[in-house]
């Protein structure tokens, strides 16, 4: 029997009575988290607030694929083709310093160039780019911007907590789980807490070894859906640098990244999860991973990497200039959800901060050249 998808429609998200108040609250958290980072970083650059460390800029394509299945040939994969791409590898913590120290959350944020119609940022709408801002998991470990008040606090804080041995380990889990006290017992973060839990136990690997999902639901179309992006299996049978030791060099993943690319090609696949059980697919709970055997993922386009040098300063650089943000999209791809919304204006608010403060120009490029020339 043919699955029944989910159809997108307005109403299936909830909407929060405080979110503007709760919002408004966590930008101005960031904004003083960006401005402390200056100093506090060690690198005497403003950095942002999640993914502060970078592993490489990186330069490719998106083959967009012929012969979809209608109910994924929507928006930007209704017509294929291929497109210029740039990637920036990073990992997930706000911090920035030895990749020991950072946690094995890695992320992948992808900039296609040339994709027509107006994106939903209104102060660019037509810089002909998208993006995804995709992380290593398929989960995520805060549900609503009311949660990310708490969360926010511990996320920035956690090298304080656990440098102090069991003890401020067992604050950090008491005050997460209970909200740092403002949470009712029947309503603890029991699952964001687990959400959190699973993530840190994430083996560190090349960031090439790893798949990427978006962090929450997204609209596709007339559907519903999470992306994924995937290491193509052949493509990952070559990597020679697989697993890493963030014990053995403050440096593993970049050296490792960076051999990779200069001996050969890497593909991706990007992929298509569609919603079809709303109650086991929420788009209002991260927490949950939807259930493969509800829908599978299906391969709707291919980014691809070609051989290349991404060792030299200047490519971190140029890296640190862009800005990445999961709402730089068509309208048939909007993000979905509490939390979702809220990384709207709170991505734009960092990036206009950070870049203030390093006197760098905040400008969307019109094309990879533009960028790596």
């Amino acid at each position: 029997m043919a699955a029944h998808f989910v159809p997108y429609t307005r109403d299936i998200e909830d909407h929060e009575a405080h979110f503007e108040h709760h919002l408004q609250t966590v930008i101005e958290k960031t904004r003083r988290f960006i401005a402390g980072s200056v100093t506090a970083s060690g690198t005497g650059r403003a950095v942002r607030d999640a993914h502060a460390k970078g592993y490489g800029l990186v330069r490719g394509h998106v083959e967009i694929l012929t012969g979809i299945p209608p109910e994924y040939a929507q928006g930007i994969y209704a017509t294929p083709g291929t497109h210029d791409a740039l990637v920036r590898f990073s990992n997930g913590s706000p911090h920035a310093g030895a990749d020991a120290r950072l946690g094995s959350a890695t992320g992948l944020a992808l900039k296609i160039f040339g994709i027509s119609g107006p994106s939903l940022l209104e102060d660019e709408p037509d810089t002909g780019t998208f993006d995804y801002t995709n992380i290593n998991a398929p989960i995520f470990f805060c549900n609503t911007v009311e949660h990310y008040l708490f969360i926010q606090d511990l996320f920035l804080n956690a090298p304080d907590y656990f440098s102090q041995g069991r003890p401020g380990a067992h604050r950090f889990f008491t005050e997460f789980v209970t909200g740092k006290g403002t949470l009712d017992q029947d309503d603890w973060a029991w699952d964001e807490l687990l959400a959190f839990l699973r993530l840190s136990q994430i083996p560190p690997v090349n960031v090439l070894l790893s798949s990427y999902w978006t962090m929450g639901a997204v609209r596709h179309g007339e559907h519903i859906a999470k992306v994924r992006i995937a290491p193509d299996p052949l493509s990952a049978e070559t990597v020679v640098h697989r697993a890493i030791d963030p014990t053995s060099a403050p440096e593993v993943y970049r050296p490792a990244l960076l051999a990779e690319l200069q001996e050969r090609p890497y593909t991706f696949d990007i992929q298509v999860q569609l919603c079809t059980d709303l109650e086991r697919m929420p788009v209002e709970d991260t927490t949950v991973e939807w259930p493969e055997q509800l829908s599978p993922f299906v391969t709707v386009a291919r980014l691809r990497l070609q051989r290349q040098d991404i060792s030299g300063q200047d490519n971190l650089e140029k890296m640190d200039a862009l800005s990445f943000t999961p709402w730089r999209v068509t309208a048939e791809h909007a993000p979905l959800g509490n939390i979702m919304r809220a990384r709207k204006e709170v991505y734009r608010q960092s990036s206009i901060e950070r870049h203030k403060l390093n006197q760098q120009p905040r400008t969307e490029p019109r094309s990879a050249d533009d960028v790596l020339k």
